[in-house]
């Protein structure tokens, strides 16, 4: 019987590479420090291709050796290495080409046979980072870039990460400067070498560089450097006002307050101000990757407001899942896959930080602080029917099933909810402290205890579900466990805390700041709880349709464009318009709607007019929420 050649190729390999053993798993990794110190050298000066050169000096012994790159990525919570990208893997010994093979049960991992006589290796290859946003986030441009060593480093498999000592260093382009939690051990030029670290602190430490960078002192004193590391499009975006550096400082001084121990001994906001890279949001232990657009500070009234809990929100990561940590996502190197059931404490609790210090620290007004919850509220009241048959806990696991995939209808499918739903259970949470100890304790009572630790100490500290619970039966003996679990894996909305706190979600036929905000910043016409979508500024295309709403009902779909509304051109205003003009039944709202080539005439029988969420005060209850958002 003559066998087709994908068949015979994987025995003919088997012969040629004594190494090959398909199918076998990789070793797993073991607690012992590996012998001598990896290289690692990073060619960033590539901007027009958009390439990362990289080489590599491994201390090796002979037999049989596998390299793995990074898959489980932590902070994305998902095996999202980019491994798609690294292209051009040659490995030498001794002025000698060695081959290598790719485990096909596992493609992260490249196995190889060390010769006798070879004592260290030389791995090189490049990362063709992505040169548009449809292959993935965009990390060179030509005014700065972002360097994640997750994606620009091998490391030997059998060993936990932190046991495997390595020695970066970094080439920038002419004149850039970067900034980065990781020690700098010389500078030759545009050439930076750091000292050597554990590969988890390494990977744990993104660097930003660019042509235009400031660096700005945060420190709320002298003994822990905190620095602000800007880089921008142009200089004129780096300009920031002495009240807006105030404000940030303050929110660095909240944190302090709120966790009272430091668990690092520096840290940096790295920070983009981009139309071009990517944005990002990623937490690290002593640092963060943040990006926003351009107008952060100059456009300092306007939409960028809404995002301003993102510094917050990662900041507060460093004590919420980098040195307290889920023991599942506490896993020994990078190739191990996570556990993500606790995300709700992780994410959810840091979501609710996140808000808190924002609003304390005078990043956001009271007003504004309330409105953005209002939204939050109003989303898991109104815009969540995929509760009815998905928990919160089971959306812990989107990161995996998903990995921020679009999706068509994210209302009944949902998504990363433990983030925004996990955050209306801490406000639950904290109301019940509260009202358990006459207002004498409260949630911060309880991050001071859960993440307190030595200052300048960044050693993980694992947790588990049992433990959360521990810690706050030590603030205010309750069943905590009965009513965390009630709430994360029910199918209620979890909206009761904010009763508790004081305050109820109404509607009004007027936006208030918030939405406002949002609405320009995203450029889109945000009718979510009164027809039940979102639509485009720009060419009305309908961005969103909440499941089970008036223009779902109504047979439009993500995706659709609405051409035209009670007879006239499409816009946003005239969308409001016929919203409010059908709350005396007598004025229809006719739509026409444009679906792939088809287009059809559509009629939602909606009469209630325009709403949007708001929060409002229960008289003769504890005003408890403004207590929380108080600085302290």
């Amino acid at each position: 019987m003559v066998r087709p050649i994908h068949a015979v190729l994987p025995l003919l390999i088997a012969a040629v590479l004594p190494f090959s053993n398909a199918g076998a798993q990789t070793v797993a990794p073991r607690d012992l420090p590996y012998p001598g110190a990896l290289q690692l050298d990073v060619d960033a000066t590539d901007l027009a291709r958009r390439v990362l050169h990289v080489r590599q000096r491994i201390p090796v012994q002979p037999g049989a050796l596998t390299l793995l790159f990074p898959q489980w990525i932590q902070g994305n919570h998902s095996p999202t290495g980019p491994i798609d990208k690294l292209a051009g893997l040659r490995l030498r010994g001794n002025g000698q080409t060695i081959a290598w093979q790719r485990d096909p049960l596992d493609v992260y991992a490249f196995k190889l046979v060390v010769p006798e006589g070879v004592s260290e290796l030389e791995a090189s290859f490049d990362m063709l980072t992505p040169t548009g946003g449809n292959q993935g986030r965009v990390v060179m441009t030509a005014d700065m870039l972002n360097v994640q060593w997750n994606q620009v480093a091998l490391y030997p498999a059998g060993y936990y990460a932190r046991g495997i000592q390595i020695v970066p260093s970094l080439k920038l382009p002419a004149g850039w400067q970067a900034g980065t939690a990781l020690e700098l051990d010389s500078r030759q030029g545009d050439s930076l070498r750091y000292r050597a670290m554990p590969f988890d602190t390494l990977l744990d430490s993104p660097v930003f560089a660019g042509r235009h960078f400031k660096q700005i002192d945060l420190a709320a004193d002298a003994k822990t450097p905190v620095r602000l590391n800007v880089v921008a499009d142009a200089a004129k975006y780096l300009e920031a006002k002495p009240e807006q550096i105030k404000l940030h400082r303050e929110l660095v001084s909240q944190a302090f307050k709120l966790f009272g121990s430091r668990p690092f001994d520096r840290y940096d906001f790295l920070f983009s101000l981009s139309g071009q890279m990517s944005g990002i949001g990623l937490e690290h232990h002593r640092s963060s990757e943040n990006g926003l657009d351009v107008d952060y500070f100059t456009g300092w009234d306007g939409g960028s407001a809404i995002n301003r809990d993102l510094l917050a929100h990662e900041f507060a990561h460093s004590w919420n899942g980098k040195y307290r940590r889920p023991g599942g996502i506490a896993a020994p190197n990078f190739n191990v896959p996570l556990s993500d059931s606790l995300l709700w404490v992780y994410e959810g609790q840091t979501q609710y930080w996140g808000y808190v210090l924002t609003a304390r620290s005078g990043l956001w007004k009271p007003e504004l602080a309330r409105e953005a919850l209002a939204q939050v509220a109003a989303r898991y009241s109104h815009d969540r029917p995929g509760l009815a048959w998905r928990a919160l806990q089971d959306t812990t696991y989107d990161p995996v099933i998903a990995q921020r995939r679009p999706k068509s209808y994210t209302s009944y499918q949902l998504s990363e909810d433990y983030y925004q739903g996990g955050q209306l259970v801490w406000l639950a949470v904290d109301a019940k402290l509260r009202a358990l100890s006459g207002d004498k304790r409260s949630l911060d009572d309880f991050a001071r205890v859960f993440f307190a630790g030595e200052n300048g100490d960044y050693r993980v500290k694992p947790y588990e579900f049992e433990d959360v619970v521990a810690a706050l039966n030590g603030v205010a003996a309750f069943d905590w466990a009965a009513f965390l679990r009630e709430r994360i894996d029910g199918n209620a909305p979890p909206v009761d805390g904010l009763a508790a706190s004081g305050w109820k979600l109404v509607f009004t036929d007027t936006p208030g700041e918030f939405q406002k905000l949002a609405e320009g910043e995203r450029k889109a016409v945000d009718l979510t709880y009164s027809l039940g979508m979102s639509v485009s500024n720009g060419d009305s295309s309908v961005n969103s349709v909440r499941w089970d709403g008036p223009a779902f009902d109504a047979g439009i779909a993500p995706g659709n464009t609405v051409l035209a509304v009670n007879g006239y051109a499409s816009s946003g205003e005239r969308l409001k318009d016929a919203i409010t003009a059908a709350k005396d039944g007598q004025h229809p709202i006719e739509l026409l709607i444009k679906n792939g080539d088809a287009i059809k005439a559509v009629r939602i029988d909606y009469r209630e007019g325009l709403k949007y969420p708001k929060l409002e005060r229960i008289e003769g209850t504890p005003d408890r929420l403004s207590k929380i958002y108080a600085p302290k």
